[in-house]
């Protein structure tokens, strides 16, 4: 169960079309991530799936059952939300257990799932607590419980780790993908991240516009972007750009190079620039370089035992299998 078509779906607000005319295959079981720029139309593209907005045109299908025109109730889809929207008066059993005291389940069997959903996110010591009482981290947790108890077809998670702090990002986005492995329900994750995009989904979809530019597995877009918006977006940092004359030699309009495919000398190499900016992170490096002629800065990736300093003059050699051509228009050469 969990699986989801969209065929031909658009959305309107007044005449602005934020969603135009896509199609997308969401299979059983899958961890898909929504990503793209603000604006893009991502969150508006799961509340068309949650049934919170009504599609202007075109289908939805939730295990081969039309749902286009259903309300939400009747989708089978739980969706966890950016706010957490625990109710601060009831305990965390109270708050998870929620949603099944309105379906008017039977006790025993709103106590079965609030203890089993209270396991699987190491709750079960809080179950008497109230959101006031815990962290950021632990009130995402039973937010996700809340939607766990409802024993849904998918999840949907509308940028669920964007008010926590650096270290609980990490934390809950670890235990989000164990969640996913245990559980094994399709879940649809929608970020502005694309580090969260890369390290969670099993497939991404990349939107820019209400358009879909892209979809496949993290390193089929790393390696094989179809273009300049994907290769610029999709990685971190960011892949370097140049256009011009170095560019007109690979028989294109733009090239890109990530920064990890560059490599960099004191001595000898094919561009030369100086040290704007060193960032030493530990195992790796980030330099920033201008001066080169190429483009107003360029990024390169070294190890962290790598010493440049600021005003250094190095040469870079990039890798010439690893370069990427796109035309005037930006799609990949």
């Amino acid at each position: 169960m969990g699986r989801i078509v969209l065929e031909k779906v658009t959305k309107k607000f007044e005449h602005v079309e934020v969603i135009q005319p896509l199609d997308l295959t969401i299979e059983e079981g899958e961890f898909v991530v929504f990503v793209g720029p603000s604006g893009c139309g991502k969150s508006t593209l799961l509340r068309l799936i949650a049934g919170l907005e009504d599609v202007s045109s075109g289908d939805i299908y939730i295990d081969d059952q039309n749902a286009t025109d259903l309300p939400p109730a009747q989708r089978r889809l739980a969706m966890v939300f950016q706010s957490y929207a625990l109710y601060p008066h009831m305990s965390v059993r109270k708050n998870i257990a929620f949603p099944l005291k309105m379906a008017k389940l039977d006790q025993a069997e709103i106590d079965r799932r609030v203890a089993a959903a209270a396991e699987v996110l190491s709750l079960t010591d809080y179950l008497d607590r109230r959101p006031g009482q815990l962290s950021g981290g632990q009130r995402q947790r039973v937010a996700i419980g809340r939607a766990i108890v409802r024993e849904p077809s998918a999840f949907l998670f509308d940028e669920p780790l964007s008010n926590l702090d650096a270290a609980l990002r990490v934390g809950m986005r670890l235990e989000i993908s164990e969640l996913h492995a245990r559980l094994k329900t399709t879940m649809i994750y929608v970020t502005h991240d694309q580090v969260e995009a890369m390290t969670m989904a099993d497939k991404i979809v990349v939107l820019q516009g209400g358009v879909i530019e892209q979809v496949g597995s993290p390193l089929e877009l790393y390696r094989n972007p179809r273009n300049r918006f994907v290769a610029g977006f999709i990685g971190s940092p960011k892949m370097n750009f140049i256009e011009g004359p170095e560019a007109a030699k690979y028989d294109a309009h733009c090239i890109g190079i990530r920064p990890e495919h560059i490599g960099v000398s004191e001595t000898k190499g094919e561009w030369k620039g100086s040290i704007s900016v060193s960032e030493h992170l530990g195992s790796d490096t980030f330099f920033h370089v201008h001066d080169t002629g190429l483009a107003e800065t360029i990024t390169v990736r070294a190890g962290g035992e790598v010493a440049f300093k600021h005003g250094d003059t190095v040469y870079l050699s990039p890798r010439p299998e690893m370069i990427h051509k796109f035309d005037a228009e930006g799609l990949r050469l």
